[in-house]
């Protein structure tokens, strides 16, 4: 990006150095995830994973869904890296994966909903 131009001089210095502005694509990751987001539902599941491990059904109960609906929210999430899941015998449990992205987002989310993590 070091070799653009811009057509007009303002006199400002807010992109002096356009060189360190990241690329497009990576935004796109940004975008992604953001899109992801958009389902209350799906929102709602992460959180509650940040909280617990579960299976599909017990997950179905507390956000009062279907196991199919539910199981495709989990599907989006963990393809973006947000929830992970392992398998004990033939149940497959959830929870929200160890990353900085999902710590982010779990943080985020109960910063604008103004909630806290439950207390054990």
């Amino acid at each position: 990006m070091a070799d653009i131009h811009l057509p007009h001089n303002h006199n400002e210095n807010a992109f002096s150095d356009i060189s360190n502005i990241p690329e497009a694509a990576l935004f796109q990751a940004a975008a992604d995830i953001l899109k992801l987001l958009g389902d209350a539902s799906r929102i709602r599941i992460f959180w509650i994973l940040c909280h617990c491990e579960t299976c599909v059904i017990n997950l179905s109960a507390i956000v009062n869904m279907t196991s199919p609906a539910v199981s495709h929210h989990l599907r989006q999430l963990k393809a973006a890296g947000l929830v992970s899941s392992r398998r004990e015998g033939k149940e497959m449990y959830y929870t929200a994966a160890n990353n900085p992205e999902a710590d982010l987002l779990h943080h985020t989310i109960e910063q604008m909903l103004q909630i806290s993590c439950p207390t054990v």
